[in-house]
C-alpha cells in the first residue's frame, strides 16, 4: 500500500489515497501505522476518498483506532494532497467530513499549496450537542455551573485548573484557561479529562493562557491520540471560549507547540476561519 506522511504544524498523520488504494479495516490499520516505533508513526490515519457531495471526502482515525468527526490540521493536508496530486484543481475546494462539507481557500505558490484557510462553520455550544451530560449537572454532580459558559470539574487539579468552557467544532472540546500552560502536567490531567464521566464520547482537552487580547498560547491532549503538537479544531474552540468569557477579540494568533494558526471568528456569519500551513514530509510503500 502506498502512503504519504503529512503534518499541519506538527499534527502528523499517515494519508492514504482512497481513489487508488482499498483499506478494508481502517481502525486496525490506524493503530498499526501510527505506532512510532513499529509503524510509520503519527497521530493517526487519514483516508482521502471520493465523494458525491464534495471534491473529496476525508475520514480520520486516531492513533488508538477510534474514528473522529473532524481534524482541522488534517483537513488542510487533505486539501494540499488533493490539489498537489491532481485529485482536484478546484480552488476554493470542498471536502466532505464528519462535520459536513467544508470550503477551503488555497494559497498556491509554484503549483503547490502552501497555506489553507478553512471555513470551519459555526461553533456548537449546546451541552447536549457537544455532548456533555446534562445529568452530570447539579450541586453534588461531576460538573457545576460557574458562569454563563463556564463549569467546574471535580477533578484533581494537577496544577491545571478546573474551570472549563465546552465547545464543539463537530468534535467535542473542553477549554481551560491557566496562567502558565507549560506548568500543566498533561500526561496526568489529559487522560483524566478525556475520560471524565460527564463526556459520553470522551473529549479533546486544551489548556491556554492569553498573551494579550489577540494572542494566546495553548497545549492539547487529543481524544484517542494523547499529547499532540497541534489541534486545529482545538485552536478554534479555544478562541471561541476566550471570546465567550471576555478574554479575547475575535481575531487571534494561536501559538501551539508545533507552530501557529490564525483564527477568525467572524460576526458577519458566525463562522470560524482557520488559516495555517500544510506540509508533505515523504511518500512510501508499506507491506501489510
Amino acid at each position: 500500500m502506498n502512503f504519504t506522511k503529512m503534518h499541519g504544524i506538527g499534527n502528523d498523520y499517515v494519508y492514504v489515497n482512497g481513489f487508488v488504494e482499498h483499506v478494508a479495516d481502517p481502525a486496525a490499520l490506524a493503530v498499526k501505522l501510527a505506532d512510532r516505533h513499529f509503524g510509520i508513526g503519527g497521530d493517526g490515519l487519514i483516508l482521502i476518498l471520493p465523494s458525491d457531495r464534495a471534491d473529496v471526502r476525508m475520514r480520520m482515525f486516531n492513533a488508538d483506532g477510534t474514528e473522529s468527526e473532524m481534524c482541522g490540521n488534517g483537513v488542510r493536508c487533505v486539501a494540499k494532497y488533493s490539489f498537489d496530486h491532481g485529485l482536484t484543481k478546484n480552488n476554493p475546494m470542498t471536502i466532505e467530513t464528519g462535520r459536513g462539507v467544508l470550503a477551503l481557500a488555497l494559497d498556491v505558490v509554484d503549483a503547490k499549496v502552501q497555506t489553507v484557510t478553512v471555513d470551519m462553520g459555526e461553533p456548537i455550544l449546546a451541552l447536549d450537542d457537544i455532548p456533555v451530560k446534562q445529568g452530570a449537572l447539579g450541586r453534588n454532580a461531576a460538573i457545576k455551573k460557574r458562569g454563563e459558559y463556564e463549569y467546574e470539574l471535580a477533578i484533581e487539579k494537577y496544577g491545571a485548573g478546573t474551570i472549563a468552557t465546552f465547545v464543539s467544532m463537530g468534535n467535542p472540546h473542553a477549554v481551560f484557561f491557566v496562567s502558565d500552560v507549560a506548568a500543566v502536567a498533561l500526561e496526568q490531567v489529559g487522560p483524566a479529562v478525556e475520560h471524565y464521566v460527564a463526556f459520553p464520547k470522551r473529549i479533546n482537552a486544551h489548556w491556554a493562557n492569553m498573551n494579550n487580547k489577540n494572542e494566546l498560547t495553548m497545549r492539547t491532549w487529543e481524544r484517542g491520540s494523547g499529547i499532540t503538537l497541534a489541534c486545529g479544531t482545538g485552536a478554534c474552540a479555544v478562541v471561541v471560549a476566550a471570546v465567550l468569557t471576555g478574554r479575547s477579540e475575535r481575531q487571534v494568533l494561536c501559538h501551539l507547540p508545533g507552530g501557529d494558526l490564525s483564527i477568525d471568528w467572524r460576526e458577519s456569519d458566525n463562522h470560524i476561519y482557520m488559516t495555517g500551513p500544510a506540509t508533505e514530509v515523504f511518500t512510501g510503500t508499506i507491506t501489510l
